[in-house]
């Protein structure tokens, strides 16, 4: 496609007819010459804004924009509303992989009562893949606004789901044809469908009543997650790596590529501290959804992490384990 932005039919016919959702809060929406949305609040409550672009991850980009940003809102306790979503496309891309990830994207946000509000669309050499850069609006009534650094000494650490799903399903998709070396065609397509299971929207909803901190665990994994929260809220954190559950393909493809599977990207795995923690697992589980407590915090500044009963000190985050696969030097 030409350099620039999209034609007035092309943006016509394959962003907006793909847009569905519709929300009563929002004014003014997306639309030819709109380059502002307009949204309003009832009383008491307040806007929660976050931001996410998507760079280590193309077939599934549209599924994987609404979920991290709808992660971070909940997060906070917020439900999310609407996303400004900036594509910058490269050159050799066609309209009909332009359509299909629009069509990701309203499938999610249909999924999540989320209005896609507006943004940009244009094909630039700058890139040579997609890059989605997506902007989430929420709301939450100010007195239940949730922090991540609103941890407290003493409490329960809680994770849901598994750790790296993420990076295990973007893994599968991107990297499919050479695990077929390996793996059974069962064994890749399951591991692709961890990325139908990335929100931790409904999971946040239920604890938000519990928790002191939610934190949804993206970059860096679990064991950025665990540093992040320390620092915000100036607690500690004790964690038992035994009890940190990962599905077995996470396990094969972290061994396959040697990447640590603590450090790999985990959308779909929150990470929750609470003076309720069985309580809250109970309640999960009701609910179909796995949840394990992992540790506590606690009133040291100290990040320590047990394996097999031998302490050792949690180290600053550093880059992601997912953009190892995409080094020259690490093909197998």
């Amino acid at each position: 496609m030409k350099i620039g932005k999209l034609s007035e039919s092309a943006l016509q016919k394959v962003v907006f007819e793909q847009l569905h959702t519709r929300r009563e809060e929002v004014l003014v929406g997306p639309g030819i010459g709109e380059d502002c949305a307009a949204l309003k609040l009832q009383e008491g409550e307040v806007f929660v804004t976050s931001t996410d672009p998507i760079t280590g991850a193309v077939k599934e980009i549209g599924n994987l924009a609404v979920h991290v940003t709808a992660n971070d809102l909940v997060s906070a306790g917020a439900e999310t509303i609407g996303l400004m979503v900036t594509a910058l496309l490269p050159p050799m891309i066609k309209e009909v992989q332009i359509k299909k990830m629009m069509q990701q994207i309203n499938t999610e946000c249909e999924k999540l009562n989320i209005m896609v509000l507006g943004g940009h669309t244009e094909i630039t050499a700058a890139v040579t893949q997609p890059v989605l850069s997506v902007t989430g609006i929420g709301k939450v009534r100010e007195d239940e606004l949730i922090l991540s650094g609103g941890a407290k000494p003493g409490q329960d650490i809680v994770v849901t789901k598994y750790l790296g799903m993420e990076g295990t399903g973007i893994i599968a998709n991107e990297k499919e044809d050479e695990l077929k070396e390996w793996f059974s065609d069962t064994f890749i397509e399951d591991a692709k469908a961890f990325l139908n299971d990335i929100s931790v929207v409904p999971e946040g909803l239920i604890a938000r009543k519990y928790a002191s901190c939610m934190h949804d665990i993206t970059e860096g994994g679990i064991y950025g997650a665990l540093w992040e929260i320390s620092k915000a809220s100036g607690v500690g954190v004790e964690v038992c790596i035994e009890d940190i559950p990962l599905r077995q393909h996470t396990i094969e493809f972290c061994e396959r590529y040697d990447l640590n599977p603590y450090q790999l990207i985990s959308s779909g795995s929150m990470l929750i501290t609470t003076d309720h923690g069985r309580t809250l697992v109970n309640e999960l589980e009701q609910a179909g959804i796995k949840a394990t407590i992992i540790g506590h915090t606690t009133d040291s500044r100290d990040k320590v992490i047990y394996r097999q009963g031998k302490a050792a000190n949690l180290e600053a985050p550093r880059q992601d384990e997912l953009y190892k696969i995409y080094s020259e030097n690490n093909r197998n």
